[in-house]
């Protein structure tokens, strides 16, 4: 498994360090003809990372479905900012601690920008359901795991990565039904069927084609 030191360093400060659980990364790239260009289409490119309601489609449809609501877990219609929550709907059975969803919670969203670099990431982090009084994390891996989506422009060469760190089931709540459910998509994420939709995403948000532009 590559290690943020691998990473183009722009940006590579923004994602949690590695300390328990397992780890993914899905990445993508495109060059374009010019820096012109490439700041040009950089703009959409932080439009749509920004715009969690669209997601699936920006994915091509093949993905969760994602809903953003702010901090109380109330829907919006508008882009992200830190402090938000993210209503995920896997397929198949959700959480009962959730509502039927995944919760997470968008902890920051950092920008960088240099002469020739610019890098918007956002780090989302399991979380329980804002709708509820349980304090229980309401998704299928603990808290102490994060999703870091990252994009970034280097000279005419932009770049959309997820980053997943430190990702351990969440087997211990006080709903037996929750904990079995969170083995078994634990054990899916682990086998690998999250990775097709992170790439899926990923992919998404450079596709210069893609009929969605937020």
């Amino acid at each position: 498994m590559e290690t943020n030191k691998e990473y183009n360093k722009p940006g590579a400060a923004h994602v949690p360090p590695q300390y328990t659980g397992s780890e993914m990364d899905a990445v993508e790239k495109i060059e374009l003809a010019s820096e012109a260009e490439a700041i040009h289409f950089f703009q959409t490119v932080k439009e749509r990372l920004l715009d969690v309601n669209h997601w699936k489609e920006i994915a091509g449809g093949a993905s969760s479905d994602f809903f953003l609501t702010d901090g109380e877990g109330h829907p919006v219609q508008r882009k992200a900012t830190g402090g938000d929550h993210i209503r995920i709907d896997i397929p198949g059975p959700g959480p009962q601690t959730g509502g039927g969803y995944d919760w997470v919670t968008i902890e920051e969203i950092k920008a960088q920008v240099t002469d020739d670099t610019e890098v918007l990431s956002m780090t989302a982090r399991p979380s329980a359901n804002p709708l509820a009084d349980s304090q229980d994390t309401a998704h299928f891996l603990t808290d102490e795991a994060t999703s870091t989506f990252q994009v970034k422009r280097i000279g005419h060469t932009i770049y959309a990565e997820e980053h997943g760190r430190n990702e351990v089931t969440n087997t211990d709540t006080e709903n037996t039904l929750d904990n079995i459910r969170n083995t078994f998509v634990g054990w899916g994420a682990k086998a690998g069927f999250s990775y097709p939709q992170w790439k899926a995403l990923v992919k998404g948000l450079l596709n210069h084609k893609n009929p969605y532009s937020a």
